[in-house]
């Protein structure tokens, strides 16, 4: 599981810090009130902000060549997931966007195999069906109206765009390059790209009040550098697998939140399925490991 002993044990440990920061984002998302597009240009954005000076600081170096097109196209590929998911939450309830993102192991192993060849264990593949299964119930709650399909559509777009993402990123990182200065190229690419389509599509990206300010800043210190860029660091010594199966965390901690913060109770359609779901990537998981 773990590549290079010499982190080994702070890998894990790691992966499950930025599990529980990811796990918070949707409910800070939606105390924001911020529109989807900007919140997700500001994390990236911010995010980038802050870690530019430790990279200076630490001399590291900076990808250059193919590393660099590789971090921008691994930057787009985060832009679009961001931009995806965090449109869902305005279609559709916390845990059944956060349950359908969540897949992203589905199609990491899709990809891998259409792109890579690598091999789908016959468990793996049954845990693929049965995740199909349960989004395919999911998409069956009303509770919160007639949008949730749009809802539901949106966070299974932004899995395909992490599964991307993480597959681009393992690529980079297992070349020996840093994670600050990966991360920074890849959320600043993701910054320009939301941007860009912010602007493009009249939304306000800035001109906020001061509480949306700070749900913003939480967004960015907490999900965004606790968790994605723990992630960012984690997979030069974790295998992609791992890293994407950690998330199964992510939409127990996201519904539970949501109950307890926002008074949001999923329909038993999305509690079903999203059991359904983490029972499919569980398995898919295990005929890995084995």
């Amino acid at each position: 599981m773990v590549q290079g002993k010499a982190w080994g044990r702070l890998a894990l440990p790691a992966v499950v810090v930025g599990v529980l920061a990811v796990g918070s984002a949707a409910v800070l998302i939606r105390l924001s009130g911020a529109p989807a597009l900007a919140v997700a240009f500001w994390r990236c954005a911010l995010g980038a902000a802050l870690l530019l000076p430790a990279a200076l600081v630490r001399r590291e170096r900076f990808p250059r060549g193919r590393e660099l097109y590789t971090g921008v196209a691994s930057g787009v590929a985060l832009g679009a997931h961001f931009g995806l998911w965090i449109s869902s939450l305005d279609y559709t309830s916390v845990a059944a966007s956060v349950v359908l993102v969540s897949t992203q192991p589905v199609f990491v192993a899709i990809l891998a195999y259409l792109f890579f060849r690598e091999r789908t264990p016959a468990l793996s593949l049954t845990g693929i069906l049965v995740a199909i299964a349960g989004t395919v119930l999911i998409a069956t709650d009303r509770s919160i109206g007639e949008a949730a399909l749009l809802g539901n559509a949106l966070a299974l777009a932004g899995a395909l765009a992490v599964a991307v993402y993480v597959l681009i990123g393992r690529s980079s990182r297992t070349g020996g390059l840093g994670a600050l200065p990966y991360s920074v190229v890849v959320y600043s690419s993701a910054a320009l790209v939301l941007l860009a389509a912010g602007l493009a599509g009249g939304v306000q990206m800035w001109g906020y009040p001061a509480e949306t300010w700070f749900w913003l800043w939480a967004i960015t210190l907490g999900p965004q550098l606790m968790g994605h860029t723990v992630f960012n660091w984690a997979l030069r010594y974790v295998e992609a697998s791992i890293v994407s199966g950690s998330i199964l965390a992510e939409p127990v901690i996201a519904a539970l939140l949501a109950w307890v913060v926002l008074a949001e109770r999923p329909g038993w359609p999305t509690l079903a399925g999203g059991a359904v779901v983490l029972l499919g990537l569980a398995l898919l998981l295990w005929g890995h490991r084995r």
